[in-house]
């Protein structure tokens, strides 16, 4: 008898807790896989260490090398897809409807078309408008997308037991064969984009063309969440088949077409986002002009990506791509001419800066020599004035050539002294004012002895001076 069983079968209960926790685990893993160590450190080390280039590449083969080998190669290609549509589409386009609808005052400057062009504007119904429905849509189809990728991956190596659409390795490509894979995979996508958009969604033979202009023409300006907005058939013959028909022909290494499908994110993302200042003139704002034009109007044109099959065919409504690059030549001349001539002002204005500093110190130096050749003259005036104007001494301290004012007021002094001792003759003089005289004369002496000493002193200077 068996009493240990390795295995039994699940009970109602389980089977219940299971169903349950199913939807939780299928949002719960992918999560896990993206910050996972090795995802984390995939996109963290060599972007922001200071390691040196050699070093990064190693860190990056080693993590390449660790998540192919520690998960399946389909949950790889799930999870790495989801990611980049999510990082580099999703996300960017939420943060531009959240932009559009929190200021509406500033992002009308940097439409295109002013008003008519945000989500939540009178034209395009308000807050209560489609916003949310173009939302929803765009998510979905980005999801069906990548549900139909992982059902192809499926038929190929679990139903027709072929190798699978994409190449799994833990080697790295090297760059030059990456940026040759992304090239030809940008040129097809334009072929297929033109034929398919052109001759299957605007033929009035084709049935998806009501539903291509009663979903994505039907709107007054596009917004970055319109670029999956379509019918779903419509959106998978138009977006889908000609992005991920290249991967399958050219058979893409998965590194080389997570890096291709988020230059192709990117691209939807700002050539739909009806903003006038893009991060390229040259590629992104000739491309949002174009697709902008096809879809206000009734789409007769501009039915590639980049214009380049257009301008091929004669399709290009409006500026086509020469014309974009006409336009981004002269801007660069006259950005650069403008540059050089307020380097010249600026080289003009810095060499009358130096002549005026250098006149006015030629200015300043005569100026100096003329205060010099004018102090030593005032000087000897002032000397000659002062040897003029000699006090003689007497023996008590006071000087004989007075002012005639002091002599008039000593004069005054005098009489009324000797009026005084008229006045109080017989009387006897008391000490007090005999001692109060004695101190006068003391005073008057330092005085004399005091101007005597700075006159001398300055006629030494004067004469040292002149020396």
């Amino acid at each position: 008898m068996n009493f240990l069983p390795l295995a039994r079968e699940p009970s109602l209960v389980d089977k219940v807790w299971m169903t349950l926790s199913y939807p939780v685990n299928l949002v719960r893993s992918p999560i896990q896989a993206l910050v996972s160590i090795p995802a984390l450190s995939f996109l963290v080390i060599p972007a922001f260490s200071s390691y040196s280039t050699s070093i990064n590449l190693l860190f990056f083969y080693m993590t390449w090398a660790i998540l192919i080998r520690s998960n399946p190669p389909l949950k790889v290609e799930l999870f790495g897809t989801l990611g980049v549509r999510i990082l580099f589409y999703v996300l960017p386009s939420l943060v531009f409807l959240a932009f559009d609808s929190a200021a509406p005052t500033l992002a009308v400057r940097i439409k295109e078309h002013g008003e008519t062009a945000l989500p939540m504007g009178d034209e395009q119904g308000g807050k209560k408008g489609r916003w949310w429905k173009i939302t929803l849509v765009s998510t979905s189809n980005v999801l069906l997308s990548i549900a139909l990728q992982m059902g192809i991956e499926l038929l190929f190596t679990q139903g027709l037991h072929i190798r699978s659409v994409l190449r799994f390795s833990t080697s790295v490509p090297f760059p030059w064969s990456i940026a040759k894979d992304v090239l030809l995979g940008l040129l097809l996508r334009e072929a297929l984009t033109y034929t398919i958009h052109r001759f299957t969604l605007h033929s009035s033979r084709s049935p998806l063309t009501k539903m291509h202009k009663s979903w994505q023409h039907s709107l007054p300006a596009p917004f970055s969440l319109v670029a999956h907005y379509d019918h779903p058939l419509a959106y998978l013959v138009h977006v889908f088949l000609p992005t991920y028909l290249p991967a399958l022909l050219f058979r893409f290494h998965l590194l080389t077409y997570h890096i291709y499908l988020a230059i192709v994110s990117l691209e939807e993302t700002f050539a739909y986002s009806g903003y006038n200042a893009l991060p390229s003139a040259f590629i992104l704002g000739g491309i949002a002009r174009r697709q902008e034009t096809h879809l206000m109007g009734d789409g007769d044109g501009n039915y590639g990506c980049f214009g380049m099959a257009d301008f091929i065919m004669g399709t290009s409504l409006g500026t086509d791509l020469m014309d974009d690059v006409v336009d981004e030549t002269e801007e660069k001349r006259t950005v650069k001419k403008a540059k050089g001539k307020a380097k010249a002002v600026g080289k003009k204005a810095r060499g009358r800066k130096e002549k005026s500093d250098d006149h006015e110190e030629e200015d300043r130096i005569p100026v100096e020599e003329d205060e010099e050749v004018v102090r030593p003259k005032a000087k000897s005036q002032r000397r000659k004035k002062s040897n003029n104007r000699e006090p003689e001494e007497d023996g008590d301290g006071i000087e004989e050539n007075e002012r005639p004012e002091r002599k008039m007021r000593n004069g005054k002094k005098g009489r009324k002294r000797s009026g005084d001792e008229d006045g109080s003759k017989g009387v006897e003089e008391e000490p007090k004012d005999v001692e109060g005289e004695k101190p006068k004369a003391k005073r008057l002496a330092r005085k004399s002895s005091q101007r005597l000493k700075g006159r001398s002193r300055s006629k030494k200077r004067s004469e040292e001076e002149d020396d």
